[in-house]
């Protein structure tokens, strides 16, 4: 790819844009922004903006379109894709200034929000407000704008979907500096092709956005979760789709180990209900009646108790139900501190996340890697992590390049996907290009091509 590299009078032209506090040089930008989370790839920008609304990202895109500069979009930084890293230089554009809730509407039950607005904050507003933002992805401090770009899922997808389910309008920046905008506080919209639903997932390839409005449901009255252990991952895997198959809905159906469960409650330093058993599904049930919440729960753990789960414990409070939920939320971080580590977010049909995950340990022992996972069992989405402890370089990138591919492979063999929730970017691209085949990924190019002629729009990434 051929771009212009960052001159004196580019950094004099972007300073009367913004100003000297909102461009950051290359040699005073910190070594967080060379990298996401998945720390292994480092490259750095040659600077830095921090625009504060939509028209000075307008300007900024219509003057890197002249100058023919690449321009990488990152909120917080939390992917595991590479998704915010600037491959090729130029300009990293963050959006974490651009933070303002701009509006709460109660009688549309809409929000209005610039895209860097951190989840946790929006949620608790909304929760204050007697509302509830359905998408849960287990990393809160993530932007929203970053959460519409990779179509976040979360721990609540089950009952509620995923992110996609919750935009209405967006508020667009073209690469060539076009601003246009879409849907909007409505609730059916089949007005011609769908450029919103095109720019959700698209991982910053097609635009920035620069405002969306989302959609809020009624805050539950009641919420009840059930912690249940079982002898192995299989057996509590295994009785997911029988759960599934009594015609109830919980909220959320998640799976973990024990080891898995020890270092996060290690990290957080918190005491669990119980740690005994070799792994746990999580379910939570939530609604405005009690007695029905009640029926769900009491079918479910009968499913559970008859598939030889050691017992059902009952988390009725919102202290305890914090403490399950804060543990498992952390359980990502729990490994990151333990050891290096590369992640596979495979999605497979329900009633084969139980074969998939004997797969992988069977793939531990052939390529004599540690793998660890938990994800959404309710969904089929696997979060599973290879994790290189004490390996050199050279034998830990054999190694888990040799499970990667072979993890990958075996999703397409149970016509499952790529990625659940976090992406492509860089790290699953040759895995997605495998899996969508030639026509899929020229129809993706085209599209790229045709919102991106000039490929300066975080290139490299996806397609």
């Amino acid at each position: 790819m051929n771009f212009n590299k960052i001159t004196e009078a580019d950094i004099k032209s972007l300073i009367e844009i913004l100003d000297s506090d909102r461009v950051t040089l290359k040699e005073d930008i910190s070594e967080d922004y060379s990298h996401d989370e998945l720390a292994e790839l480092r490259v750095y920008p040659e600077l830095i903006v921090e625009p504060e609304n939509t028209e000075e990202v307008a300007q900024i895109m219509k003057f890197a379109s002249k100058r023919n500069i690449p321009v990488t979009p990152r909120g917080s930084g939390t992917g595991l894709c590479g998704g915010a890293v600037a491959m090729e230089g130029g300009i990293l554009l963050l959006t974490t200034s651009m933070d303002e809730i701009i509006e709460i509407d109660e009688e549309n039950l809409t929000a209005s929000v610039q895209p860097g607005v951190i989840l946790m904050n929006f949620a608790e507003k909304v929760n204050d407000l007697g509302f509830m933002y359905p998408p849960d992805p287990g990393e809160k401090s993530a932007t929203l704008g970053g959460n519409v770009l990779t179509n976040a899922g979360g721990m609540r997808a089950v009952k509620y979907g995923v992110t996609r389910d919750y935009v209405l309008g967006m508020e667009i920046v073209l690469p060539n500096g076009e601003i246009i905008n879409t849907g909007g506080k409505v609730v059916k919209n089949s007005s011609g092709y769908s450029i919103q639903d095109l720019m959700i997932g698209s991982e910053g390839t097609l635009g920035i956005v620069t405002e969306i409005t989302l959609k809020l449901v009624p805050m539950p009255k009641k919420a009840l979760t059930l912690l249940i252990p079982f002898d192995s991952l299989e057996e509590a895997i295994g009785t997911v789709p029988e759960i599934i198959n009594a015609k109830i809905v919980p909220t959320g159906i998640e799976f973990m180990e024990k080891e898995v469960l020890l270092a996060a409650t290690d990290y957080l330093g918190k005491e669990f209900p119980d740690t005994s058993a070799p792994a746990y599904l999580l379910l939570k049930f939530d609604g405005n009646d009690k007695k029905e919440i009640e029926k769900q729960y009491e079918v479910a753990a009968d499913v559970c108790l008859a598939n030889n789960a050691y017992d059902v414990y009952i988390a009725n409070t919102d202290e305890r139900q914090d403490v399950i939920w804060d543990t498992r939320g952390a359980l990502l971080e729990a490994l990151k501190a333990v050891s290096e580590l590369d992640e596979c977010d495979v999605v497979v049909p329900r009633n084969r996340v139980a074969d998939f995950v004997n797969f992988t340990h069977r793939l531990e022992d052939k390529h004599n890697l540690r793998i660890r996972g938990f994800g959404h069992a309710g969904d089929g989405n696997l979060h599973l992590y290879t994790l290189k402890d004490d390996l050199d370089d050279q034998t830990w990138q054999q190694r888990n390049k040799a499970v990667m591919d072979e993890l990958y492979a075996k999703s397409r063999e149970m016509k499952g996907k790529v990625s659940g929730e976090h992406g492509i970017a860089i790290a699953k691209k040759e895995y997605l290009h495998e899996d969508i085949g030639p026509m899929q990924l020229e129809l993706m190019r085209g599209i790229k091509n045709t919102f991106d002629p000039q490929n300066i729009l975080n290139p490299g990434k996806t397609v």
